[in-house]
This record gives C-alpha cells, structure tokens and sequence, in this order.
C-alpha cells in the first residue's frame, strides 16, 4: 500500500507539473516567443553560449532569459543584464532543476511582449533537469569537449529528449583526448538524426550556425 501510495503522489506531481508548463505554452505562443531549455552539466558553457548567442543576434532578435541555479546568487544573470537583455534570476533552493512552477513565475516578471526568443538556462545537471516539461518550445543540451565522449552512453535519458546538440569547446579537440566518431554513434543510437551545432564559444568557431537556426525557429514562430 505504501509504495502505491507513493507512485501516486509521484504521478499526481509530474502531472500538475505538466498541465502548468502546457500553462506556460500557450502563454509563449500567445507572445509569439520561441523559447528554448538550455541544460548541461556544470562547466559545459550556458551563460557563454546566451552571451555569445546574445552578441550575434542582439540587433536582429529580442532576447529574454530566465537563469536557474541551486544558489542564491545573480552572477549569470547580471552578466545578461550588462550584455542589455532582461534577465530574472530563479533559485531553486538547492533542487537540481527548474519545473514549470519555476518558470511561470518568472514568465510574470518578464517583458513577454517585447521579446522574440526566450532562454532559460537550467540548473547544470545531466539527470534530473531531463525529466521536467518547462512549457519551453525545444530542449538544448550543450556537450563539451573536456566533458568526455562517454557521455551520451552514461546519460542516455537527457540525451533522447532533445531538440538539439550543441557540442562546445572545439577547440580544445587538439589537447584533449575525445573521439568524436564514439560520441556522435552514442547520440544518434539515442536520438537519429540530431540536430547538431559544433562550435566553441572561445574562437566563435560554428557559432553562425547556432544562430542562424535559432533566427529560423523565430521566424517560424511568428508565421505560425
């Protein structure tokens, strides 16, 4: 009885978490914003690739974004605000990822009418953030290169719910021992045919082509 109980409660919490991110869609669709969940683990390079994403399209493209971390601080957050973007900062209070709660609180505090693009950078974990519809439009995950090509092989689950792979710090490819043809088989065993953006926000090296497909899912936004 107890562990029925305890499934239940379980599918009573993912399911109120989903009704509100379906919330959180409609809210997004009605602004005519296309807004993207950006995850990785701690290190991979979110708040470089907003900023740098924010660089190449800040005259082309209104960009908002909602930071996630476990603490109560407003590094990455400020950053964006210094780069001319808004920004509102969410603390999760040591929870390892955002929810749709989370991120319908902070759609209140942002200027939805004004923006084209919505990012909301997660808490930097493999595991859990997997597992929690933000109401978002496409899931992003950055891989990095010091990070190791075992990782879709060890975390499976993140890697199968996403739109899109950004794969960060190409750079480093000469001094690091990565076997990309290994990391690519893992991901497309795991998701065929991802869409899949190398780049390195040191050089900003395949960075035009990040952005030229987050402009191409803007754009679709507005027609539709």
């Amino acid at each position: 009885m107890m562990n029925n109980q305890r499934v239940t409660i379980v599918e009573k919490i993912m399911d109120a978490n989903d009704r509100l991110a379906g919330i959180n869609r409609s809210l997004l669709d009605e602004n005519g914003i296309f807004a993207i969940n950006l995850m990785a683990s701690p290190g991979a390079g979110k708040t470089s690739l907003i900023l740098k994403t924010i660089e190449a399209l800040t005259s082309q493209i209104r960009i908002g974004v909602i930071e996630g971390d476990t603490a109560p601080v407003t590094i990455d957050a400020d950053k964006v605000h210094a780069a001319g973007m808004p920004a509102v900062q969410i603390n999760t209070g040591g929870d390892c990822h955002l929810d749709a709660v989370m991120v319908n609180n902070a759609l209140q505090q942002m200027p939805l009418k004004e923006l084209d693009l919505l990012i909301v950078e997660n808490v930097g974990n493999l595991i859990c953030p997997a597992a929690f519809q933000l109401g978002t439009h496409a899931n992003v995950l950055i891989a990095s290169i010091p990070e190791g090509d075992d990782k879709p092989y060890k975390y499976p689950q993140i890697y199968r719910g996403v739109s899109a792979l950004v794969i960060n710090k190409i750079d480093l490819l000469p001094y690091v021992k990565f076997d990309m043809d290994y990391f690519r088989q893992g991901v497309e065993m795991l998701n065929p045919g991802l869409v899949t953006f190398p780049l390195s926000c040191q050089t900003g090296e395949g960075i035009s082509n990040w952005v030229n497909w987050l402009k191409e899912q803007v754009s679709i936004r507005k027609i539709t």
